[in-house]
């Protein structure tokens, strides 16, 4: 049978393993090369644990070495990026690693190497197939040749291959979590302190902090960060962040190392405490080099963090701070010198220890500089104004750099519009304008716009970073032909996007050429437009391209879709379309469990949480993947993705930790699911184990689950562990400032000693006022001994995004107080962030606030609805206008606290630019917001965009406007419907209903029992609804009248005439009811 096989006329799979393992020696030379891919493809699907492994041993021990090489070859060409059984890859090495340990010369790299390359990689990416080697009791010399082999092709590798093979060696080298192999400083052969490139190389990419210390004590790592091998390997590795810190701190902990020898790519990292005792000539060299070496695109191991330029960490700060505090006084040379550590300038030292000549003269390294804190790049512009620096011309606009961000945008507007439109045409200048605060950048566009006068020019000169900033009416293009590359290489809102994508739609035949951000755009008027071949065409490029709809999109997108029945390619459709089908929908695409699969991986937050739509599909799901009870497998789990979010406790609990993984990516919590969470966490049945032995990196890793934890879960986590993930995770961590705050309150003194007097140690220092754990070292009694004579403007802002407590908060609040008395000035209302929160009508009426930027800047901290009537109301009554910035600032979330008065105020023309939305107001703003913006955009009444214009404002829109609407194509959706003036909507006919709603017609049905849909359908004939087609029922019947009862005004809000009058009919539509009863 066997050479049969060989031969190719009986299947690999006729004969067993255990029959291939005992067969001739001579007879398994026959088989042919590509005969282990059979032998796996027969053996993968069937049980491994029903063979014995030695049969492995024997089987392979009867191959010719060569033979198998060139067997493993084509396996690994195979088999290279697939994954292998576990368990039958434990099988194979079983046997292979004993083979391979046969192989004359397998201690010399060559072969070793060939092995390693051409054979055993597909099994080594399986990180438990190492405890096979380490069970074999493989030397440690072998082991480092296996690694220098693998070393060899890491570059070729996929980073999950990379990130697996590193957890194998990492399983060898610290099997049952001893103390790491293959060291040891007395034995002659394991002393090498070249340990993390003899046995690690290029896999320390993956290695954390954790890892690291289980390699060894401090001291231990300390001597192999020194060694000059590993210092040479990791001068050319990209470490993970904390890795990186973690490494640098321990090479320079010592004062013997010299910092001129650390690799170019750790300077980036220095602690600055590893800076504090260099010269003046050694500071300004190491400037230079962390200049050339620190880009704030920093990539680490990974993740690319694109950081914005104001956000440097305090570490990287205080570095920049301790190297500028070396010079008393800042000459050019020293500012060009210092590079990107002129960061750490502090205001005092702009302000008096650079002379303005020698300023201007630094212009041009200042500028390159990133990082500037807005106080910074504010007291340099100002410093440069008040010396006559002047911005004649696009050029000097562009000079200027990272610094325009300290322009005001009263100075902005001051200068001319071509003064803008030359410095936006300059690459250098484009750069700088992404990190530019939002006031700017609309204060940008304001003066572009007031210059460029036809929207595809203004597409065209707009930078990117501006593009989302554009008003909707100004990208109205009428008659004008959108040029598609241009819309394609900005990025839009999707709101600005839907204004010109009916013009879109009538001049783009290639609907794959639309970038995603134009895509985004889709309305169902424009849709409606196009043939159905052409939309299905549509709906496959939004999957292709990865385009997020909202609800009200995609409400529309799964109508047409399905139009004339279910497509049987429902995956070639946007994922989020699933939301709106059912598993049955989806049966000729694919499995239920595929269907849910692609549901937990879709945007169910387009579902509201508790809708019965988002309750039927968890449900659905529990019953596909037939879960009977409330325990989740770790596999189930992945298949539900986001739809564990909507599980109850009881699944959490019974479920243990399988959950923690999907539960991470939730935004919030029920009550009943926290106090799972906590149980679980508690028990410390996890792969996390017990919050006592946590690290910092376990931190990392549960950080978005850390606002569930509550104080008994805290308090058992090291406190060296919390400091830790503070000051190098939290960070990046998605947490809030004041879920932040719970961890801090941990880490501080549960006893607050009154203190009366700045305890010694405690003075707050510029470096204490830089650091973002100043809030662990300041009890709030300390924090209002210490603030004394210490002035916190210059460092407000920044210190308002550290984790201070409501208590701390309250003594900065009190501080500035004392400071300020008369009020504060307005340049501190730029900063008040956090402290907003306690700011009383009090505060608010003793502040001048003169400019909408003023008032954009408060009411970006959201303060509540009482605190923000009260801080516009001030705003107003010193007599500043409700101009574009200033309705922007106010926004959807607060227009509706402007009274009538006010409302008035509003002029048309910069209601044209803002971007508001009053559905949620009362009925009279509504009706006068509506009024203002008819007439803001009654010159684009005859363009497909006006609806878009003017959607936000229908709510208040009479029924003649509603009206004459319905003739025009607009499909409004069911929640604008509803959002109608009800006085209007009740004047509606069917037919002018069918007119607006268009393909969301069929939502009446599902909405018909709800008030105000319920009441209009009462109020028209049941003939007349059934016209629609629509299943609307509840109408008058014919010969029937509904008697409505009459809603009568008061007499104080009526005249009695009026109410007299409606007595006098009544005999008479009695009568008239009493004979259509009598024919009928």
């Amino acid at each position: 049978m066997l050479l049969e096989v060989a031969h190719g006329q009986a299947s690999p799979c006729s004969l067993t393993f255990g029959q291939y393992a005992c067969a001739q020696s001579d007879l398994l030379q026959a088989l042919p090369d590509d005969f282990l891919v059979s032998l796996y493809t027969c053996l993968s699907p069937k049980p491994a644990s029903a063979v014995d492994p030695e049969y492995s041993v024997l089987f392979f021990s009867k191959y010719d070495a060569k033979k198998l090489i060139a067997a493993l070859t084509m396996f690994s060409q195979r088999f290279s990026h697939v994954p292998l059984s576990l368990e039958w890859s434990m099988i194979f090495i079983n046997g292979l690693g004993e083979k391979m340990l046969e192989v004359p010369d397998i201690d010399s790299p060559p072969v070793l190497s060939q092995w390693i390359h051409e054979g055993l990689q597909p099994f080594l990416v399986e990180p438990k197939v190492f405890a096979c080697l380490h069970a074999k009791n493989l030397s440690c010399e072998t082991f480092q040749m296996i690694v220098a082999a693998l070393n060899g092709i890491y570059s070729d590798l996929p980073v999950e291959e990379q990130r697996n093979l590193y957890a194998g060696i990492k399983h060898y080298l610290i099997q049952d979590e001893s103390n790491q192999k293959c060291y040891s400083a007395a034995i002659p052969g394991l002393n090498s302190t070249a340990w993390f490139g003899n046995y690690l190389g290029s896999f320390l990419e993956h290695a954390t902090v954790g890892d690291l210390q289980l390699f060894g004590d401090e001291a231990t790592l300390q001597r192999f960060t020194r060694d000059p091998v590993n210092i040479q390997m990791i001068s050319n590795l990209t470490l993970l962040r904390e890795t990186a810190l973690y490494y640098t701190s321990l090479l320079t902990s010592g004062l013997d190392f010299p910092l001129s020898s650390l690799p170019d790519r750790l300077v980036c990292y220095l602690s600055p405490s590893a800076v504090s005792n260099l010269s003046r000539d050694d500071a300004l060299s190491l400037a230079r080099r962390i200049t050339k070496n620190c880009p704030l695109n920093l990539t680490h191991r990974g993740i690319t963090r694109e950081r914005a330029p104001s956000s440097l960490t305090a570490e990287e700060l205080q570095v920049a701070s301790s190297l500028v505090r070396k010079f008393e006084h800042f000459p050019p040379e020293i500012l060009y010198g210092l590079g990107q550590a002129a960061v750490g300038l502090s205001i005092s030292s702009i302000e008096n220890s650079i002379r303005d000549e020698d300023l201007k003269a630094s212009i041009p390294a200042l500028g390159k500089v990133r990082g500037w804190s807005a106080e910074q790049s504010s007291t340099i512009i100002n410093k440069l104004l008040r010396s006559g620096y002047q911005i004649p011309d696009g050029q000097s606009l562009a000079k200027l750099g990272s610094l325009v961000a300290g322009l005001n945008s009263s100075t902005l507007r001051s200068l001319s519009s071509e003064v803008i439109l030359e410095a936006i045409k300059l690459p250098e200048f484009v750069e700088q304008i992404l990190p530019l605060p939002s006031a700017l950048k609309m204060a940008f566009v304001e003066k572009l716009s007031s210059s460029v006068h036809h929207p595809a020019d203004l597409v065209k000169y707009i930078p990117d970073a501006l593009a989302s900033y554009i008003p909707k009416s100004l990208l109205v293009f009428g008659e004008e032909k959108p040029n598609i590359q241009d819309l394609n290489s900005k990025t839009w809102t999707r709101e600005q996007a839907a204004v010109f994508f009916s013009d879109i739609m009538k001049t783009e035949p290639d609907f794959s050429s639309l970038s995603q951000s134009v895509l985004q755009g889709f309305t169902c008027a424009a849709a409606n437009e196009v043939e159905e071949e052409r939309f299905q065409e549509l709906a496959k490029v939004m999957k292709k391209k990865n385009v997020k709809l909202g609800e009200d999109q995609l409400n529309c997108l799964v109508k047409m879709v399905t139009l004339h029945g279910i497509p049987k390619d429902l995956d070639s459709y946007p994922k989020d379309l699933l939301l709106f089908l059912s598993p049955s929908d989806y049966a000729a695409t694919g499995s239920c469990r595929q269907f849910f699969a692609n549901i937990g991986e879709a945007n169910l937050d387009l579902l509201q949480r508790e809708s019965s739509q988002r309750k039927q599909l968890l449900l659905e799901a529990l019953a596909c993947l037939r879960i009977p009870g409330t325990q989740v497998t770790e596999e189930n789990a992945e298949v539900l993705g986001r739809l564990v979010c909507d599980l109850g406790g009881e699944y959490i609990t019974s479920s243990g930790g399988n959950l923690l993984k999907q539960l991470r990516k939730c935004d919030s919590f029920l009550p009943e699911q926290e106090e799972a969470i906590r149980s679980i966490i508690s028990s410390g049945n996890t792969t996390f184990g017990p919050p006592a032995a946590w690290s910092a990196f376990t931190l990392n890793e549960l950080s978005e689950l850390i606002p569930v934890f509550d104080h008994s879960i805290l308090q058992q986590i090291p406190k060296n562990a919390l400091t830790v993930w503070l000051k190098n995770f939290a960070r990046d961590a998605p947490l809030s400032r004041e879920e932040l705050a719970t961890v801090v309150e941990e880490l501080r003194p549960t006893r607050h000693k009154r203190a009366d007097d700045c305890p010694p140690g405690k003075q707050i220092t510029e470096a204490v006022l830089e650091d973002d754990l100043m809030p662990l070292s300041y009890t709030p009694e300390q924090l209002r001994a210490c603030l004394k004579n210490v002035s916190l403007e210059n460092h407000l802002s920044q210190m308002l995004t550290y984790a201070f407590s409501v208590e701390q908060l309250a003594v900065l609040k009190e501080h500035l107080d004392e400071t300020y008395p008369d009020g504060y000035p307005e340049s501190l209302l730029y900063k008040l962030g956090s402290l907003i929160s306690f700011v009383t009508p009090e505060d608010v009426s003793k502040w001048s606030i003169h400019s909408a930027d003023t008032l954009a800047a408060l009411l970006i901290n959201e303060p509540t609805d009482d605190q923000a009537s009260v801080i516009i109301k001030r705003y107003i009554d010193l007599g500043n206008p409700l101009n574009v910035t200033a309705l922007n600032a106010i926004g959807t979330r607060y227009v509706c606290l402007l009274n009538e008065t006010e409302l008035k105020m509003i002029d048309s023309n910069s209601l044209k630019l803002a971007s508001l939305n009053p559905s949620a107001c009362s009925e009279r703003t509504k009706e006068i917001l509506y009024a203002k913006a008819k007439s803001a955009f009654s010159d684009q009444q005859r363009s497909p965009a006006y609806y878009q214009l003017i959607e936000p404002y229908l709510g208040g829109a009479p029924a003649a406007d509603l009206k004459a609407l319905s003739k025009d194509n607009v499909n409004m959706n069911i929640s604008t419907f509803m959002k109608l003036r009800r006085d209007s909507l009740m004047s509606l006919t069917p037919l002018e209903v069918e007119g607006l709603l268009g393909m969301h017609l069929r939502d009446l049905n599902k909405w018909q029992t709800t008030s105000p849909i319920r009441e209009w359908v009462q109020r028209q004939k049941q003939s007349e609804l059934d016209k629609l087609h629509v299943g609307l029922t509840g109408g008058t019947q014919e010969g029937y009248i509904n008697l409505v009862t009459p809603k009568f005004q008061s007499p104080s809000s009526a005249s009695l005439g009026t109410v007299a009058m409606a007595f006098h009919l009544l005999p008479a539509l009695l009568t008239s009811f009493l004979m259509m009863w009598v024919f009928s």
